[in-house]
């Protein structure tokens, strides 16, 4: 029986990745290396190290993660702030889970600055959910498990009692990897690369009750 739900959060709770595309598309032009929004599309899903260095990499171009990564949050704070909101059916969907008693959880594989600044810009407390995990807090990102792992350690679940929402093929296939069932939402990727999801969803306000009944 399901007793909790993982979200991941960009693409699931808030379309923020035009906004971090943008921030990396500056951050590296400021080094002098022109990219395109989609050198990053391979990487959704990975956590930012990837996301930026695997395009530095594609472009055989010195990528620092630590420099390189601030930058690019200082110019994502710039261009978020005010102009994000959660996803259709974000806010109702959350409150039939807490209406059934579910666990929920925010596992990203996006460095904790990140996080915080999203859920505040959304207007989702920390006290919205039981536990957060970033991806800080594991080695391995997606598509490794690690994440899913981490958060269900935190609620105090297991696997099979587990509902995990993602937007992300990576984030998927570590859904399906940590043994938890998985809504798949199309705000990144077409219906038919979501394959081997449970369910996929337009977004949330479409999703089907039985992903939150079973």
């Amino acid at each position: 029986m399901i007793k909790g739900v993982i979200f991941d959060m960009d693409g699931v709770l808030v379309d923020s990745e035009p906004y971090i595309c943008e921030a990396g598309v500056r951050m590296f032009l400021e080094k002098g290396l022109k990219v395109q929004p989609n050198d990053f599309k391979e990487f959704t899903g990975m956590g930012e190290d990837r996301y930026l260095g695997g395009v530095a990499e594609k472009y055989g171009f010195t990528f620092n993660p630590s420099t390189d990564k601030a930058r690019t949050y200082q110019i994502y704070k710039e261009l978020v702030t005010g102009n994000i909101q959660p996803l259709p059916g974000v806010i109702s969907f959350i409150g039939k889970c807490k209406n059934r008693k579910l666990k929920l959880a925010v596992a990203s594989s996006a460095d904790n600055i990140k996080v915080r600044i999203n859920l505040k810009e959304i207007g989702l407390l920390h006290d919205t959910f039981d536990a957060i995990v970033d991806g800080e807090e594991v080695t391995k990102k997606k598509p490794h498990p690690d994440v899913f792992l981490k958060a269900l350690e935190k609620l105090h679940i297991r696997p099979d009692e587990c509902l995990v929402v993602e937007d992300a093929i990576s984030g998927i296939r570590a859904a399906i990897d940590a043994g938890c069932k998985c809504l798949a939402l199309t705000t990144s990727f077409p219906p038919e690369k979501l394959k081997e999801a449970n369910w996929i969803s337009k977004d949330l306000s479409y999703a089907n009750d039985e992903c939150i009944t079973w």
